[in-house]
């Protein structure tokens, strides 16, 4: 058994892979005080404004590092599906996001809910909400991803919902608090190794 030193400026992570081969069989309808609403084509700025309050606490990154231009492609494409989601007063507490770009398939590329609703069962809620709009008559095969500093409930929620997980991998990648990206109080659970100069806190 080997141990792999990780540099004191990235953040190491293990992902695990999950899919689904059939629809799960059907079960009664939940009820949520929220709403899920597509935005069509939503700019790079308000996607990731939506993006960094769901998914700060849990160091999502990806779409903060990309460009204007490359993200607003992927938000542009008709064969991915952004949905937030409202709670009863229309503030946006959560986010959906399918993508059908792989003939066949169907991801379930980001889905969570701001940590104030955690505990509440909102995320089986949304869960049947991304199965429903994601089984479609052309998809054979849904995914979705988890890593080792998500949500530990979202990976049981995962495996209840009928998905199975198929393969694992490292991911390493530069602490986002250090780049100014997140805040250097985000996601205690994985403690900085290295403070953020006064340069990089936002």
């Amino acid at each position: 058994m080997a141990l792999i030193p990780v540099d004191a400026r990235q953040v190491a992570a293990v992902v695990t892979f999950l899919e689904m081969a059939r629809p799960p069989k059907p079960s009664p309808v939940l009820t949520s005080p929220l709403r899920l609403v597509r935005w069509e084509t939503p700019s790079p700025q308000k996607y990731r404004i939506l993006f960094k309050r769901v998914g700060e606490p849990w160091l999502w990154f990806s779409r903060l590092v990309i460009s204007d231009q490359e993200l607003g492609a992927i938000l542009a494409d008709p064969k991915v599906e952004v949905h937030a989601v409202l709670d009863p007063k229309g503030i946006e507490v959560g986010i959906l996001e399918l993508d059908f770009r792989e003939p066949g398939g169907c991801e379930i590329a980001f889905f969570g809910l701001v940590p104030q609703l955690s505990g509440q069962g909102l995320g089986r809620w949304l869960m049947a909400q991304a199965l429903t709009l994601g089984w479609r008559k052309d998809v054979r095969r849904m995914t979705v991803q988890t890593s080792s500093i998500d949500d530990p409930r979202g990976l049981s929620l995962y495996l209840k919902t009928g998905f199975t997980p198929v393969s694992r991998a490292l991911h390493t990648f530069d602490d986002p608090r250090l780049l100014g990206m997140a805040s250097p109080d985000a996601a205690p659970h994985v403690p900085m190794l290295k403070k953020p100069s006064a340069a990089t806190t936002p």
